[in-house]
């Protein structure tokens, strides 16, 4: 029998999904830890909160799949309560209940106040803008918005999100000087669509007003976006990009696909001319941008044709990062009504010709890079490597630049400049200077 008080018990705050979910979890062990409760996260812990992610079938799975393990843990009495909390509570509660009832209780994205109360909390309004970050100290993700109102036909965000909010700029630069004192150097900007940013407060896309804030915020060194949608991308952002330091030569801009049935099908608002004139203006405006991008291979009536204009398009662009993905047939989105018409295995051998593509893409590009020197913050140290980025990479998903960490070392979080001695399709190998 256990004999821990109530007061004593240990939280365990378990994280899936997306960059959006590790900020809701920080909010949510902020809040805990505000309130005197001890609070880990994917540690060992008496009460577990399974911060869940429902975007497409693979994170869906990876969720019930999480939540059906420590269902486990606790018919074993390794912990007492398990809690269920982000998108896939969010968008299929009922379902769950009915199928997974010995979870002790389901809340959705916007039940934090509720779901506070479960775990003997109050919500505390004045902790707005504090974090438990989990990421390494010297970069954290600042959530400008939530919520969606775009109406793209694959996506079911917005069934899981709700509408678009913005944060008031005042309030995300108050956020973001109390994580530069504790030693923040790098601020990555996420939201469902930063584009979008301040046209429900201020009745205009403000993106541009919030980043000549955030560059007057001491200790912050680098600011990096991501998630911007193409359709209504507001141009000044570009000016800005070019002729503030600190803010990254880097934009990470979803752009799905380039055929203009496919995009018409998908309501992404915009074409293959469209998107084309869009990224010669990025590059026409910021030289030495990086482009980061997505695509989505095996939407409904992808034909051989059509996917071959895709590749064709990835070739052309050299885009600078990329990912992408099989189409999820999602119920009650836009494009469920269609017919998931391409065979898995296709889909699969489509992402693989294009990550193909894109490979050979990263060597050539990375191979330009030999003998330059660039200002890398360094991430963590991998067994004999120090482990660094460029402004042009983003963590977790872009290249890396490793140092030896024989004869030299670097503490992590400080900054250095890095001479490339070689390189490989997705890795940099370098020196200091």
């Amino acid at each position: 029998m256990r004999t821990k008080s109530v007061g004593k018990k240990k939280i365990n705050i378990v994280t899936l999904g997306c960059s959006k979910n590790v900020y809701d979890s920080e909010v949510l062990m902020s809040q805990l830890k505000a309130n005197g409760k001890e609070v880990v996260h994917e540690d060992k812990g008496d009460i577990v909160v399974i911060n869940t992610c429902g975007f497409i079938d693979n994170a869906k799975e990876e969720s019930i799949n999480t939540i059906l393990d420590y269902v486990e843990a606790k018919n074993r009495g390794e912990v007492e309560k398990v809690f269920v909390t982000g998108c896939l509570s969010e968008r299929y509660k009922p379902d769950l209940i009915r199928e997974i009832p010995d979870v002790d209780q389901y809340f959705g994205t916007r039940d934090l106040p509720i779901l506070l109360k479960h775990l003997g909390a109050d919500y505390k309004h004045e902790l707005v803008g504090e974090r438990l970050t989990t990421t390494p100290k010297h970069y954290a993700y600042l959530k400008i918005s939530e919520g969606c109102d775009r109406p793209c036909s694959f996506c079911a965000i917005p069934l899981m999100r709700g509408n678009h909010i913005s944060t008031p700029i005042e309030r995300l630069v108050l956020e973001a000087q109390k994580l530069a004192k504790k030693g923040t150097k790098e601020l990555i900007l996420i939201a469902q669509d930063l584009t979008y940013y301040g046209l429900d407060i201020y009745k205009k896309r403000a993106l541009g007003d919030l980043l000549k804030e955030l560059v007057k915020v001491e200790g912050i060194e680098w600011i990096r976006l991501h998630y911007a949608f193409p359709s209504g991308f507001p141009e000044d952002v570009l000016d800005i990009i070019r002729e503030e330091p600190k803010v990254c030569n880097y934009i990470d801009i979803p752009l799905q696909h380039i055929n203009s049935d496919l995009l018409k099908s998908m309501k992404r608002g915009t074409t293959h001319e469209k998107t084309n004139a869009l990224l010669d203006k990025f590059r026409e405006k910021v030289p030495d941008m990086a482009i980061r991008t997505t695509l989505i291979v095996g939407y409904p009536g992808e034909t051989e044709e059509i996917f071959q204009e895709l590749k064709s398009w990835v070739k052309e662009q050299k885009f600078d990062r990329l990912g992408c993905f099989t189409y999820s047939h999602e119920e009650n989105t836009g494009a469920y009504v269609l017919e998931d018409d391409i065979p898995q295995e296709v889909k699969e051998a489509r992402v693989e010709e294009i990550m193909e593509v894109q490979s050979q893409i990263s060597w050539e590009k990375n191979q330009e890079k030999i003998g330059n020197i660039y200002k890398c913050i360094f991430d963590r140290k991998e067994g004999n490597y120090f482990v660094g980025r460029t402004e042009y990479d983003s963590p977790d998903v872009d290249n890396t630049v490793l140092v030896s960490a024989e004869n030299t070392y670097i503490s992590i979080g400080d900054f250095a400049d890095v001479k490339i001695t070689s390189a490989e399709e997705f890795d940099l190998y370098g020196e200091l200077i």
